[in-house]
């Protein structure tokens, strides 16, 4: 049964990524065939790129860690300050409408035009990463972490004030586990956009990180073309395993929400 379950959910998936992938090299034959100026630089033989990986796999790992390690610094600043805040603001009202509107209106200011100044304001390369993955990690978590707050059932939280329950009570065995769902929602959207911003740090002057690579590779042209593909491949598979990281964890410290059980014929 397990099996059969399985392979309804991943057959598609793997079908898919190989016609994907089949399609992806037929392009790339087609525009070689017609003779088009920098064809493998719009789609690149995906075989070559595999060859160019087991090349590079070490410099690509390496410079990675480095872009995944400052991403996740800023990942867990920015996700502490969003629970903190989305907290306080559902404990007193005039605090959210005080600090709720300058979180909105933080977000208005682009990430393209906001890492290049605190990267020169700070001139450490590690901090800014840092600070820009906690900037765009915290309003996502910040926003879900508040509505899972206010996500409470109205009858249970009459049925803890009718048993003059203290507020820290009402937290720590309502509102928190009610919020977690949304908590992990704005997690998993804050975690890829951590490295993207790690990323766009790295693209101002860095001397090490994923980053770094890919401006190095776009400077040398045609010659690198593979390269530069491959760490743009490589940045987005960063992303997607951080997202599934920050998933695991919630099947973890979820496991009661429902696309987390169980069917009732899985043995």
């Amino acid at each position: 049964m397990k099996w059969q379950v399985y392979r309804s959910r991943w057959v598609p998936t793997i079908m898919l990524v190989i016609g994907l992938l089949f399609l992806w090299e037929f392009l790339s034959w087609l525009l070689l065939t017609l003779d088009v100026p920098l064809a493998q630089s719009k789609v690149p033989y995906i075989h070559e790129l595999v060859i160019t990986f087991t090349q590079y796999s070490g410099t690509l790992f390496s410079e990675g860690s480095v872009t995944l390690a400052n991403a996740s610094l800023g990942f867990l600043l920015g996700a502490v300050g969003g629970i903190v805040l989305a907290i306080l603001m559902s404990l007193t009202k005039w605090l959210e409408q005080l600090a709720f509107p300058y979180a909105v209106a933080s977000q208005m200011i682009p990430i393209l035009g906001l890492a290049p100044i605190v990267y020169g304001i700070f001139r450490d390369e590690q901090l800014a990463r840092i600070l820009i993955a906690a900037y765009t990690t915290f309003f996502p978590v910040t926003l879900n972490m508040l509505r899972g707050l206010r996500s409470a059932e109205p009858s249970s939280l009459e049925l803890m004030y009718s048993y003059a329950a203290k507020k820290w009570t009402i937290y720590t065995r309502l509102r928190f586990p009610q919020a977690l769902p949304s908590l992990f929602t704005g997690l998993k959207i804050a975690a890829p956009l951590a490295v993207t911003g790690a990323i766009l740090v790295e693209l101002m002057g860095a001397t090490k990180g994923l980053g770094v690579l890919m401006l190095r590779n776009l400077y040398y042209g045609p010659s690198h073309n593979y390269m530069f593909w491959l760490t743009v491949l490589f940045a987005a598979f960063l992303g997607i395993v951080s997202y599934f990281i920050v998933t695991v964890i919630e099947r973890i410290v979820t496991p009661w929400q429902p696309e987390f059980r169980k069917s009732g014929g899985d043995k």
